[in-house]
């Protein structure tokens, strides 16, 4: 069984579908019946990901969008509505941030510019349209496990999906209102191999790491049962050790430890005895 949102003639849109966890959805919501719509900003990867839904016999759309435009993004679902029903919204086009504190601030403002404002352009675009709709949708916003244990390193990336978080779970909050009739759905993968993994020089996928498919197969069945939290694990992190470390990260509020205390070295052993009692 699939969501109720997941049906045959509905169309669904899908932001950074042109590779990744992105394409891999978009398969499935096709396979379903779904009419797709694919944005990314990476003109020739999003042509040739169309062409290969197509070739499938796929009805596939490709709308080449800047998220972090917010007029794209009107524009997006302009093209999505004329095609018909929207019923699916993915927003799950994202960026690296590459930067700490201390980065400069043309670093900061991409990141946010597209991991935070793009998902928020994309809910303020199609949003209104399905709570006036009378058929079942669904918003699924692409997350990040750093964007909740916040690993040091890359900053800009871990307060961007942080950020995600706390917008998706207000979302999902809000949408009490439509009874289930609207869902949200925050998508938290673990290490899975995608564009990013490629773009940092990995040509082969690490044996540790879980392939887009994968993960768009934990997504969809969590999403029928009516999950929120859609917690992937992968092929080196287990489901049990991630509950272990959130609830290590929510201890440092209730135990009063330093900030990241995981990786804290007055803590560090402490946590190692955690992670294996």
């Amino acid at each position: 069984m699939n969501h109720p949102a997941i049906a045959p003639g509905r169309v669904a849109v899908v932001t950074g579908g042109a590779s990744g966890i992105g394409l891999a959805v978009a398969g499935r919501l096709a396979a379903a019946g779904m009419r797709i719509v694919l944005a990314d900003v990476d003109e020739p990867a999003l042509h040739a990901a169309a062409d290969g839904l197509r070739a499938q016999g796929v009805d596939a759309t490709p709308v080449v969008t800047d998220v972090a435009d917010a007029r794209a993004v009107a524009a997006l679902r302009d093209a999505a509505q004329a095609l018909g029903p929207v019923a699916f919204l993915m927003n799950n086009a994202a960026r690296e941030g590459g930067g700490g504190i201390l980065a400069g601030g043309d670093v900061w403002e991409r990141t946010i510019a597209t991991n935070l404002m793009g998902v928020l352009h994309g809910i303020q675009a199609f949003l209104p349209a399905m709570l006036a709709a009378d058929w079942p949708c669904a918003i699924v916003n692409t997350g990040s496990k750093q964007g909740i244990t916040l690993p040091p390193g890359d900053t800009a990336y871990n307060v961007s999906k942080a950020a995600l978080k706390a917008l998706t779970e207000s979302l999902a909050h809000d949408l009490l209102a439509t009874d289930g009739r609207v869902s949200a759905h925050l998508l938290i993968p673990g290490f899975t191999f995608t564009g990013f993994t490629r773009r940092r020089g990995v040509v082969e996928k690490p044996e540790a790491a879980w392939t887009a498919d994968e993960v768009a197969d934990l997504l969809l069945p969590a999403m029928a049962r009516g999950d929120f939290y859609v917690l992937c694990p992968d092929n080196d992190v287990t489901r049990e050790m991630d509950e272990r470390r959130i609830t290590w990260g929510a201890g440092d509020i209730i135990h009063n430890r330093p900030a990241l205390s995981r990786w804290h070295p007055d803590h560090a052993g402490a946590f190692a005895a955690w992670m294996a009692a």
